[in-house]
């Protein structure tokens, strides 16, 4: 289904869902992390850059300058778009421990059960499955429990002119911010809407899947068929809105996300094998022939593999043989921790819902879970915290 006829009128409401429908917590913080700096109407490179996006995109200047204007520095995003200090130890257990839990478990059942239909539609049309929808929504959002506390105007014009100069990819993120800046403008101005209106999270994701302006664009559908994308209140657009996104990057449907791996000590070349970092290289008889062991399905895997390695501080590493459906899953978010996190999550709703005795095999096997330690103290915002080897948030 093309997205463009809706964009193009853009009754996006996603757009129409600040903070006066959330609970009075969320309006708390939402008044809080807008305690802002100085306006961007005094900022020349900002309005120099609004002219020049008015020019590209044929908006009206004087509108695209006032909504650039009503922009406000926010020090707190530019403050959480430092990378992590070096040398910080990545932990799967530590990161495992966020999103696997009780409380998302929970939620993602009652979201299975409430949308299992629309869930089985977008498995049929877009060939990906329903646990890991449910994974990516119920680590972004919580199923839209957790959908910002920023003025996406704000955060996308804070990175856009300020973003942090001492970050070692600091041009590439600002030119990236500033593109997702001026598609964030066209949508809004396609549809009408005020701009300093949606919130979202601090690098300008919205909605319960948390995309991105550019991403609304090109991958958002009207999955209920009500003539409008809501990314904020329909389930039915979020489902398949997620699903598309996954076929657009190569979902390929039947195919494993991982499998379990071995090693072989007296044959294994670690360094090798993990040289391609999460792509998949190596044939299953390269990938053998370097030492790891694999059994069963993974013998006949027709794919290439790659040996992804989830460090758990100082603890031994978790090893998995990721497939390209693995690799997919990291366009959404650069990192093989989120991806599999979203992996564990949708096959622990997918258990809680379907006994093991009925529900078959799950598409892969997890990870044995570790004990982890105990839960860190939750961040102020209400963002989904990075992954250990995530670029900063804006991926999708």
């Amino acid at each position: 289904m093309s997205p463009l006829p809706v964009i193009a009128a853009l009754l996006l409401a996603v757009a129409l869902a600040p903070a006066s429908a959330a609970s009075h917590s969320k309006r708390k913080l939402v008044e809080r992390n807008s305690q802002r700096g100085v306006p961007y109407a005094t900022h020349e490179e900002a309005m120099r850059w609004a002219d020049e996006a008015a020019a590209r995109r044929g908006l009206d200047p004087g509108w695209v300058r006032q909504a650039v204007g009503r922009a406000q520095f926010l020090p707190v995003v530019s403050r959480l778009m430092q990378p992590a200090p070096p040398g910080t130890a990545k932990n799967w257990r530590v990161y495992r421990s966020r999103f696997i839990d009780p409380v998302r478990i929970a939620a993602g059942v009652r979201f299975w059960r409430e949308n299992d239909a629309l869930l089985q539609r977008a498995h049929s049309e877009y060939g990906v499955p329903p646990e890991i929808v449910v994974g990516i929504i119920g680590v972004e959002t919580i199923y839209g429990q957790q959908m910002g506390t920023f003025r996406v105007l704000d955060a996308l014009a804070t990175l856009s002119f300020n973003f942090p100069g001492s970050h070692p990819r600091a041009a590439e993120r600002t030119a990236f911010f500033r593109g997702e800046l001026e598609q964030f403008l066209v949508l809004q101005a396609q549809r009408g809407a005020d701009p300093t209106q949606p919130v979202g999270s601090f690098a300008g994701a919205m909605g319960m899947p948390q995309f991105m302006p550019s991403s609304i664009a090109r991958w958002a559908v009207d999955f209920d068929g009500d003539g409008r994308i809501d990314l904020a209140r329909s389930a039915a657009d979020v489902i398949g809105s997620v699903a598309n996104y996954f076929r657009s990057y190569g979902w390929q449907p039947g195919m494993p996300t991982h499998y379990p791996v071995r090693f072989d000590p007296d044959r294994l070349d670690k360094e090798a094998l993990l040289a391609p970092d999460i792509l998949p290289t190596f044939s299953v008889p390269s990938f053998l022939a370097k030492g790891a062991v694999l059994e069963g399905a993974a013998v006949q895997h027709q794919g290439p593999l790659a040996l992804v390695e989830l460090q758990n501080g100082d603890a031994e590493p978790s090893y998995v043989a990721g497939t390209e459906n693995f690799y997919v899953i990291t366009r959404y978010n650069w990192s093989s921790y989120y991806a599999m996190a979203v992996i564990e999550l949708g096959q622990e709703v997918r258990r809680a819902i379907e006994p093991r005795e009925s529900a078959g095999p799950a598409p892969s096997d997890p990870l044995p879970t570790p004990a982890a330690p105990a839960l860190p103290e939750t961040p102020s915002t209400t963002e989904t915290p990075a992954a250990p080897d995530a670029p900063p948030t804006g991926s999708r």
